[in-house]
């Protein structure tokens, strides 16, 4: 990437006022005619939403969109379509036990709404019952998510604080299945442990949810984040695995997998932008906690788990950066895509979305730029600058041409996504090659995600966070 060292929060503030009015009116237009009999929008054909059977992850996503775009509008009937639609239709999320993904249904509609009131944008009438429900929902969330737990036995060092056992929230794949995506779902968990909640299980035993959040991040960083350290030809520091395996029988690591990326040895461009913002936040959020209350928590040293956390998130932000993406901070689907080299010097130009070889990841670009921005704003100005405004040079692009969606008659808002490349899912356009054109719910979100935060950061607004 070529970061662009000029920009600023406030010269990005005319981008980010069109993308929000054009978002406004997409959204509402998706409501208006989204029939919720086919169950949830997920991606667009043609430049209309449409819907894939895999798992509802994407319903708090199109929810989410509305509280956010009314957020920044300052537009309270926007938040109210936001607010309406989650308390009809998001309580089974709370309680779904079969998924990973309660970090994402639930904080961007459920939490986003919390933390508005918390912000005092929202006027609530009759009392503190509409915060209690709000507040009700994570932390049952959070203990759900908790409850698909695994242990694993780890070879103790530096990127898991010397921990001689650890765990993780197992994906929908089963018991043995890590993912990567999950860095960024196990938010719900600190959330819901803020709120006093726990898990119980069997004989009245209680599981802290912090501890398991904060165990499962350090599981990832050991088993599928690279850091360049071994003699793996694979093992490039910073890189991310989507899948790791582990043998249910003993607790051991076995292998690591993909489903989404092009193979166990290359990275899946989306899961590492998952993995750079996942990072990012939870180092926010331990901020937040005293040194002896984390240690009661989790029986870890707070220092311990924050090197090894701020080992991951550099890491992973450092190959963002430096071995994924084009010139104009834009990534390929994958950065082992096996035509990428029909491309000639791909990392040196702006990213070619309507290219005949490979396609781009625009969402996975935003969600990572939120993650940088995030990471230079911990570091601080010296450390983080190079993050910050590698941030912000994703964002530049994402909020014009050809990213932006500004037809009308498209339902989009953030153009260029890419869902599962290797199942051909993605609509490859008439007289195209490859999937291009098109929208997905996550990527409109983080989209929005991405502009509201550069946006408070400019005007000086209270910073958004996940946690309260």
């Amino acid at each position: 990437m070529k970061i662009d060292n000029t920009l600023t929060p406030k010269t990005l503030l005319d981008p980010i006022n069109r993308v929000f009015t054009l978002a406004a009116s997409k959204i509402r237009n998706i409501d208006k005619n989204w029939d919720p009999a086919n169950g949830t929008p997920v991606f667009t054909v043609d430049g209309q939403y449409t819907s894939r059977g895999w798992t509802e992850w994407t319903q708090g996503f199109q929810y989410g969109c509305a509280i956010l775009a009314g957020d920044a509008l300052d537009d309270a009937k926007l938040i109210n379509l936001g607010k309406k639609r989650t308390i009809e239709n998001m309580l089974p999320h709370v309680t779904h036990t079969g998924v990973h993904d309660h970090g994402f249904n639930n904080l961007s509609t459920y939490g986003n709404l919390l933390r508005l009131i918390n912000e005092k944008r929202i006027k609530t009438s009759g009392g503190d019952w509409e915060a209690l429900v709000y507040k009700n929902a994570i932390a049952c969330s959070g203990a759900v998510q908790a409850a698909r737990w695994q242990g694993a036995k780890p070879a103790p060092s530096k990127y898991n604080a010397h921990c001689d056992r650890l765990g993780y929230v197992y994906s929908f794949n089963g018991p043995q299945s890590l993912f990567i995506d999950t860095m960024r779902t196990i938010r719900i968990m600190g959330v819901a442990w803020q709120l006093g909640h726990v898990l119980m299980h069997e004989n009245d035993k209680s599981a802290n949810l912090l501890k398991r959040s904060v165990y499962h991040g350090l599981c990832t960083n050991s088993f599928i984040v690279f850091h360049g350290d071994t003699d793996q030809t694979y093992d490039v520091r910073g890189r991310t695995a989507h899948e790791g395996l582990f043998n249910r029988n003993d607790g051991n690591f076995r292998a690591r997998s993909t489903q989404q990326g092009y193979s166990p040895f290359s990275t899946w461009t989306r899961g590492l932008a998952w993995a750079v913002t996942g990072y990012a936040e939870e180092l926010e959020f331990f901020q937040t906690i005293s040194a002896t209350d984390f240690k009661k928590a989790v029986g870890l040293a707070k220092a311990d788990v924050v090197k090894a956390y701020e080992i991951a998130a550099r890491d992973t932000a450092d190959h963002y950066i430096n071995g994924a993406t084009a010139s104009d901070g834009i990534t390929y689907w994958d950065d082992g895509a096996p035509n990428l080299h029909k491309l000639g010097d791909w990392q040196n130009k702006p990213a070619d979305p309507y290219n005949d070889y490979e396609p781009v990841d625009a969402g996975a670009s935003a969600i990572a730029a939120q993650g940088l921005i995030r990471l230079g704003n911990y570091l601080g100005k010296t450390k983080g600058k190079k993050y910050l405004q590698a941030g912000l040079t994703t964002a530049q692009t994402l909020f014009d041409t050809p990213y932006l969606s500004t037809k009308r008659s498209h339902q989009g808002i953030l153009l260029h996504n890419i869902y599962h490349q290797p199942n051909g899912w993605d609509h490859v356009p008439k007289g195209r090659k490859i999937a291009c054109d098109e929208a997905s719910m996550w990527g409109d979100y983080h989209m929005l995600e991405l502009a509201n935060l550069i946006k408070r950061i400019a005007e000086n607004g209270k910073y958004p966070t996940f946690f309260l």
